[in-house]
């Protein structure tokens, strides 16, 4: 970030991963550059920023995020299983949610167990017996044999690719008797290269993500494009945020009244209404007292014929959710 600061960047987008994004957001603040966050989702992302702002200790917030904060997913995830298990006529008494112990892993584990204790649905999370692993993890079998004496109906995994690839698979090997597997977001279940890799270990998972508005013409056109450009790859949650961040910077710089000034910049981002997204949202592109766009919202996809589909809110939907899942 500072390199291309000093190169000149008027407006930052990034970073994809929340440790990463943290760092790029003191020198947004110390270099007054404007910065569009396209995925990250710890909260203090936007909130320290905001904070500081509030208190007089900087004049300024440059950094805004268009992408579902760690407690939004929490709130949306405890809300999508309490209706899909209504949906299904099932309670599971026995949740078991498992994470990865960074600072994303950390931050969604978070909030998850807060929008559980706030919502107190029907199904049991066991709050008192969530297990972490160290990421990146060298072999799980030791979390899914505690786990497994746990006796779960359902597995919630918070993963990474990497820590999915060992966590599906020893899930299998020590044949836990579950439901099924059903995340809270994460990523590791519904890319390409993943499923191509965990193959039926991943067949029926279930993960609250953000989501590609599949029901939007212009999704699938871009998908179609992004697939051709990219060797095959699918549009999901990496590609399609990224896509809306730059979609949301062209018509910020459209709107802005220099852009060679970054206040003004910073004004333009704040007094957005966006509506020209390819994601899943609850509404336009905006922007709150945090920074945050609270229409930026997760949708259930479930892993069906070795494919990410959205199968709920029912609204989102493209097929209909398998649950429990199918006795191997």
């Amino acid at each position: 970030a500072e390199r291309v600061v000093t190169q000149g960047a008027q407006m930052l987008v990034g970073s994809f991963d929340s440790g990463s994004t943290a760092a790029m957001v003191s020198v947004a603040q110390q270099r007054r550059v404007p910065f569009i966050v396209d995925i990250a989702a710890a909260d203090p992302i936007t909130a320290n920023v905001a904070k500081s702002v509030k208190e007089g200790q900087q004049k300024v917030q440059y950094v805004y995020r268009n992408f579902p904060t760690g407690s939004s997913f929490g709130r949306k995830a405890v809300q999508y299983f309490t209706e899909i298990f209504a949906e299904a006529k099932v309670t599971p008494k026995r949740v078991v949610l498992m994470y990865c112990n960074d600072l994303f892993g950390q931050n969604q584990s978070r909030g998850f167990l807060a929008a559980y204790k706030a919502a107190k649905p029907a199904w049991t999370l066991l709050e008192e017996d969530v297990i972490a692993w160290p990421e990146p993890p060298s072999d799980l079998s030791t979390e899914v044999s505690k786990a497994k004496s746990l006796k779960p109906d359902v597995i919630s995994p918070i993963t990474r690719p990497a820590s999915a690839q060992l966590l599906l698979p020893e899930i299998r090997k020590q044949r836990l008797d579950i439901l099924g597997i059903v995340g809270p977001g994460s990523p590791g279940f519904y890319e390409a290269g993943q499923i191509a890799i965990l193959k039926d270990d991943v067949e029926y998972a279930m993960v609250s993500n953000p989501w590609a508005n599949f029901k939007n013409p212009k999704t699938n056109q871009v998908a179609e494009e992004y697939r051709k450009r990219s060797s095959g790859k699918t549009f999901d949650t990496n590609s399609g945020y990224s896509y809306d961040a730059i979609l949301l910077a062209a018509d910020v710089l459209e709107r802005a009244a220099s852009v060679e000034d970054p206040d003004g910049i910073v004004e333009a981002i704040r007094k957005s209404s966006f509506g020209g997204g390819l994601m899943q949202y609850a509404g336009p592109i905006v922007f709150n007292e945090l920074g945050d766009n609270p229409n930026a919202v997760t949708t259930m996809t479930q892993i069906l014929g070795q494919k990410a589909v959205a199968v709920w809110p029912r609204e989102a939907a493209l097929q209909t959710f398998v649950f429990p899942r199918p006795k191997a």
